[in-house]
């Protein structure tokens, strides 16, 4: 299950349950550069050159043209934060799927959660924002660099930054506090931050 978190005119992030025991599609986006931002669960990602562990609090870099699959290997699901950027999710091509989508794009077939719509963002003209998950394990929000250092909140798991420069540098400076990250958030920008709820 996939669905989309928040989106603008130069990034995509969408939240990723894998279920225990399944996996992603062996797959590659030739154009875009994607993170991917481990909030719970274990599981591993497979690349083409090897296997890396994935638990709570890891942030995996895929640069364009690096094929990967993430798996769920349990107990329980595997919860994931994908951030594409910049966005474009017509950049798939999948090598192997577990579903018989090889070969093939995104589904074009989508359900809404009617009690969960994504909202405008007002002071970030493009933005739309879902503020939590489906079934309410996690919370998202926008919040200034400036209040994120000055008001730590302990269920913080995340901080993307939002804007341009990421997706031009080919590098999005992601903090993770619940790691331990004590880097200081850029005061005067804006930031995606995912959280336990």
């Amino acid at each position: 299950m996939e669905y989309r978190i928040y989106v603008d005119d130069f990034i995509d992030v969408w939240n990723l349950k894998v279920n225990e025991g399944e996996a992603t599609s062996m797959h590659v986006h030739p154009r875009k550069l994607t993170y991917l931002l481990c909030l719970a669960g274990q599981g591993v990602t497979d690349t083409l050159a090897g296997q890396v562990p994935v638990g709570a609090g890891t942030i995996l870099r895929i640069g364009g043209g690096a094929f990967h699959s993430s798996k769920s290997i349990g107990p329980g699901p595997l919860w994931l934060v994908e951030v594409e950027a910049p966005r474009n999710k017509f950049d798939l091509i999948r090598l192997r799927d577990n579903y018989d989508r090889q070969g093939t794009g995104y589904e074009q077939e989508h359900t809404e959660v009617p009690d969960l719509p994504a909202r405008p963002v007002s002071f970030l003209p493009q933005a739309k924002l879902r503020d939590r998950s489906p079934e309410g394990e996690f919370a998202f929000g926008i919040r200034a660099g400036a209040d994120i250092f000055y008001r730590r909140q302990p269920q913080d798991l995340f901080h993307i930054p939002l804007g341009l420069t990421g997706v031009v540098t080919g590098e999005l400076d992601i903090l993770a506090p619940a790691q331990a990250d004590i880097r200081r958030p850029a005061l005067d920008q804006y930031y995606l931050s995912l959280a336990l709820d």
